[in-house]
């Protein structure tokens, strides 16, 4: 079985002396507090790391999805995680580069908690000897009283110092400003990684390098109140090779809730990703070996219309989010879209997300004739347009070739008794549902 349909097993590569040279190879350090430092930890006995996720959103996006394959991947070595998602750091939101964000209620934060804690469970294993630990912030953060917080907490930090933070320093120069909340964030994340280390012994805390001053804000709260020197790591903010921010689809984020980004747009994504990017996607999002993506790299160079490099990564990705069997059917409802495949076997959910995208147009439940159809759908303009197309060869429905211009196509003909999907020529679709 290839690699564009055998899910790679998470795993480390063991022709790497030890996790961080591996992390290195991948291209996932980006900053760190000391780097022959956690070389020499990661290398070592286990340790306890954690990950923060604000539950700003009811769903992770492929930015997640980089610190959950990081934290997999120093798990595998042998190390302990802790997943955190924000109850109480989602209540106010780090701040955005730009504007302020929206405060969500309670409410919603609180069931959003839930929804990332079950993505983030899918990702780490919670069994053995260095089984993973979910926590929430809320748990410490919800009893403490104001005064608490600011003579336990708040008098180990100085504002010239949070001031000149990067996001800080940008919104200070903005005609909008910073509010003292999204102000206070880092001393809330500093106070999470302090009552981790109390807790748990944690000493590592990853994520993105664009929340550097926020990780560091945590070393150095522990390094005055404890007198004790914990590590902090950022990994790259990935962007493709033409300078544009990763990730976005028409303004919109990759999300990993399938209610939110389908399967079958998630496949499509990571097909559609350039020559130039797709050996780095391999390396960040995929288990694949150091071997395996050197050999697919060599065929993206010297076979790139083969495309082996995006159809490996497509799957690969998709089936660690969504599972196997979905992403082979959501590859054989690609197929299928374009005649290389029976449309009758998807079924009526998959069928709806690999065609949400294209042209829609309804019928009578009774039916239109080809050319009829062929002009409401809109892959013809006139009548006389489509009897040519018919006539060519190139009208088909339900991927069936249709040359009779007086054909009738139905509710017997229908895919799920309701839908025609309609093309014409080789590529171009629409989908015609049929109503009562």
């Amino acid at each position: 079985m290839s690699l564009q349909t055998n899910l790679r097993v998470p795993e480390n590569d063991p022709s790497f002396a030890n996790v961080w040279q591996e992390l290195k190879w991948r291209g996932l350090v980006q900053v760190s507090t000391d780097e022959a430092a956690l070389e020499g930890l990661l290398a070592g006995a286990p340790i306890t790391y954690y990950c923060g996720f604000d539950p700003t959103a009811p769903s992770l996006h492929l930015g997640n999805l980089v610190q959950l394959l990081t934290m997999r991947r120093m798990q595998l070595a042998g190390h302990k995680p802790l997943g955190l998602v924000g109850g109480s750091t989602g209540l106010v939101g780090d701040p955005r580069p730009t504007a302020e964000r929206t405060m969500n209620t309670k409410e919603t934060v609180t069931e959003w908690v839930g929804f990332l804690q079950g993505q983030v469970q899918r990702f780490l294993s919670f069994e053995g000897e260095n089984a993973a630990r979910m926590v929430n912030n809320l748990d410490w953060t919800e009893p403490m009283s104001v005064l608490d917080f600011l003579r336990d907490v708040g008098k180990y930090f100085r504002v010239g110092t949070m001031i000149k933070k990067d996001i800080v320093a940008s919104r200070l120069n903005s005609d909008d400003g910073i509010s003292y909340a999204e102000f206070s964030y880092q001393i809330l994340q500093g106070m999470d990684y302090l009552e981790l280390f109390r807790q748990y012994g944690c000493v590592l805390q990853q994520g993105g390098s664009d929340q550097w001053g926020n990780l560091t804000s945590g070393t150095d709260l522990i390094r005055k109140v404890e007198g004790a020197t914990v590590h902090a790591l950022g990994t790259p903010l990935i962007t493709n090779s033409d300078g544009t921010k990763f990730g976005k689809s028409e303004g919109n984020a990759i999300w990993l809730d399938a209610g939110m980004c389908s399967p079958f747009d998630m496949y499509q994504f990571w097909l559609n990703t350039a020559d130039d990017d797709v050996v780095d996607r391999l390396k960040v999002f995929t288990f694949l070996s150091r071997k395996q993506i050197v050999e697919i790299s060599e065929s993206v160079t010297s076979k790139p219309q083969a495309r082996e490099g995006q159809r490996t990564l497509a799957f690969q990705v998709t089936a660690l989010v969504h599972g196997v069997d979905t992403t082979l059917k959501v590859i054989a409802a690609s197929a299928a879209l374009f005649g290389q495949g029976d449309l009758a076997k998807l079924d009526e959910g998959t069928l709806a997300s690999a065609t949400s995208e294209l042209p829609r147009t309804s019928a009578p439940y009774d039916g239109l004739n080809i050319i009829e159809l062929l002009v409401a759908s809109g892959l013809s303009n006139s009548n006389s347009a489509a009897r040519r197309t018919v006539s060519e060869g190139g009208a088909y429905v339900n991927n069936v070739k249709i040359s009779d211009p007086d054909t009738i196509l139905g509710a017997a003909d229908a895919l799920h008794g309701k839908y025609l999907l309609v093309r014409r020529g080789k590529r171009t679709l629409s989908m015609v549902e049929l109503a009562n």
